[in-house]
């Protein structure tokens, strides 16, 4: 037909629709802009933002839509994909809802899928409290989109019961058509199962969601959005180990079409981590291409440059990471208190715990909140700075009590002394108690007991304090302690003496006689002193002979020690018929020459042992009638061995 006349509409709205139905469709394109005289955009404005958003030229599909001067059904329809995907939602969910009161077709459960997948998407990204649409749950792609919205609202247990719910009627919709095999029902729950393990790592049960991942990627399934959504679950479960099972499933991130599948939040984590594995990877150029890439196109986020400051402390360049935040907080004064978090925390890892200080308290919105309060008290008592920390308590003390006389005038509802007011305080009051600031803490003190003239604890308290400055203020404030008739508490003494786990167990009155009834029945009873035992003394011990003053030293060591003559006994052996023996072997015996002097003199007992005495010290005697064998053997085991008794 276009042969005999190529301008014929109607054949070429069909020529373009077959290219559309066989996904030809950039050739559908190229026709339509090449016969736009003739396919003006009243006629053929449809196929052309069709192929637009196939093609992912989603702004271009945009237009084309806005352009046309008769909006249909299908133009309608198409508009809340496009604007879906232009994540501009609020406008999705009026186009949805305008499609679903003015139409009413066999696509009607379709529509409201569709709207239902725009409410989760509000919940997750925009954190949009979902209102309810009172959709009725029958397909599981409802259930499937009503729990991605409870997910986004942080209601983990009911968007688990959804997903399981959502998975039987999965099962049981396909399970109908003969057709479909047990792999392709498989396939079709895997985003289900994806959701699932995105709960359970959520929940902290990180073992069972990696296992459900791995199993995910073992199906192979073809969404590549599905894919990158769990690849990069798993790195961020994997973080610094297994780094190896990491850089494998980053090339899953970068599959094609990857981009239009996903939303700019999911893509943005993505680049996120892959910014911290080449960080965790040493691989330091990489780590900072990649965020100065994502501060390029996010210079407002935060976490670039965190990342950027975590590789500068890798490489021991603290300094000029707290140059990078200090210039970010300049610049974006908004982010200023997270970064300066950040910044205190390199102080204290530095050692400059005091510096730390001067940065946590520059930050104003920050100042009187009790955690910080704590943190700094901390600090500066570890810095033994107690006046700073005492000035820390006055300052929160004084924000309170300014908010305080804002609130009397009108312009917001605050109870006086507030519980946060007065646990300030109390705790200002504990700390001065402590570091001997009786005086500082009596004003303190006071003010708490006139909050609470009942608390009696403040009380005992402000009269220990004044004991120490004032002891007549103090006796006065004593009269206000409640009598001891008041405070005495019905305890039996007997059963909480025999109960479980009692220190003190009293003996039983059988066991108690004679002089044991005195001393339990005395004022004060004396422990028994243990006896020391007296140590043992050798058997040869001589008292008269004076010991050897180096007997605590080991025999190597002591300064008449010579060695071991060598090579007596060599010289002896093998000269003989086998078992005799020499004839000087009996001058060798010692215990047969017992009388013999000693080879070198005793350091310190010449005075009293002469050269000729038959005495033998102390270290060297040997109990009598034991056989010669066994002397030389106990010799033996006492050579090297400490002396002494």
């Amino acid at each position: 037909v276009l042969q005999i006349s190529k301008d014929d509409v109607t054949a070429l709205q069909c020529k373009v629709v077959c290219l559309i139905q066989n996904g030809n469709f950039k050739e559908a394109l190229s026709v339509i802009n090449t016969n736009t005289k003739v396919l003006t955009s009243d006629i053929i404005a449809f196929e052309k933002a069709y192929c637009e958003y196939r093609l992912n030229r989603i702004e271009n599909a945009l237009k084309t839509i806005q352009s046309a001067s008769h909006q249909t059904d299908k133009l309608k329809e198409l508009y809340g994909q496009v604007l879906y995907r232009l994540e501009r939602y609020d406008d999705c969910l009026a186009a949805y809802r305008d499609l679903i009161r003015n139409s009413q077709d066999e696509y009607e459960e379709e529509r409201k899928t569709n709207l239902s997948a725009v409410v989760a998407a509000q919940s997750t990204w925009e954190k949009v409290m979902p209102e309810d649409l009172g959709l009725r749950e029958a397909t599981y792609e409802l259930c499937y989109n009503s729990a991605c919205a409870l997910i986004g609202q942080g209601k983990l247990n009911e968007a688990m019961k959804k997903l399981q719910k959502a998975e039987d009627l999965c099962r049981q919709s396909l399970s109908e058509d003969s057709d479909v095999t047990e792999e392709d029902i498989e396939a079709e729950l895997a985003i289900i199962h994806g959701q699932m393990a995105y709960i359970m790592q959520l929940q902290g049960r990180t073992e069972d969601a990696l296992q459900l991942y791995n199993q995910i990627i073992k199906l192979k399934p073809t969404d590549v959005g599905l894919l990158a959504v769990i690849a990069n679950n798993i790195i961020t479960i994997n973080k610094d180990q297994n780094v190896f099972d990491s850089k494998k499933k980053v090339k899953l991130t970068n599959a094609e079409g990857v981009e239009h599948k996903l939303s700019k939040k999911q893509l943005q984590a993505i680049e996120f981590n892959k910014a911290l594995l080449a960080m965790y990877t040493n691989q330091a150029d990489q780590c900072r291409k990649l965020s100065a890439s994502l501060q390029s196109q996010s210079p407002e986020h935060l976490l670039p440059v965190l990342i950027q400051a975590a590789q500068l402390c890798r490489e021991k360049q603290h300094v000029k990471a707290i140059g990078l935040l200090q210039d970010f907080a300049d610049q974006h004064p908004a982010s200023a208190a997270e970064i300066k978090l950040t910044m205190a925390q390199l102080k204290i890892a530095q050692g400059s715990v005091t510096k730390a200080c001067m940065i946590l308290r520059s930050i104003e919105e920050l100042q009187h909140k009790p955690g910080m309060v704590s943190a700094l008290v901390t600090m500066y008592s570890h810095e033994e700075d107690i006046d700073s920390a005492i000035e820390v308590f006055t300052q929160a003390i004084q924000w309170y009590q300014q908010f305080q006389a804002r609130t009397n005038h009108g312009f917001c509802v605050f109870q006086p002394k507030s519980p946060v007011h007065l646990s300030l305080i109390r705790e200002a009051a504990n700390f001065k108690l402590k570091h001997g600031r009786k005086k500082e803490a009596i004003s303190d003190l006071e003010e708490l007991w006139k909050q609470n003239p009942k608390d009696v604890h403040t009380l005992a308290q402000l009269i220990s304090a004044y004991s120490l400055v004032d002891p007549e203020k103090a006796k006065v404030l004593s009269k206000h302690l409640p009598s001891s008739d008041t405070m005495s508490l019905k305890v039996d003494v007997d059963a909480l003496e025999n109960s479980h786990g009692a220190t003190y167990v009293r003996k039983k009155a059988g066991k108690l006689t004679g002089d044991n009834q005195q001393k339990e029945q005395g004022q004060g009873d004396v422990k028994k002193k243990k006896k020391k035992k007296k140590g043992k003394l050798p058997k040869n011990y001589d008292p008269k002979v004076t010991p050897d003053p180096e007997r605590w030293l080991p025999m190597r060591e002591r300064s008449y020690y010579r060695g071991r003559k060598k090579g007596k006994k060599k010289d002896q052996v093998g000269k003989g018929t086998q078992g005799s023996t020499t004839a000087g072997s009996s001058e060798l015996d010692a215990s047969k020459n017992a009388s013999s002097p000693p080879t070198s003199p005793r350091p310190g007992s010449a005075a009293a042992v002469s050269a000729t005495s038959n005495v033998i010290p102390p270290r060297h005697q040997k109990p009598a009638g034991a056989p010669a064998t066994k002397k030389k053997q106990q010799q033996k085991k006492k050579k090297g061995a400490k002396g002494g008794w």
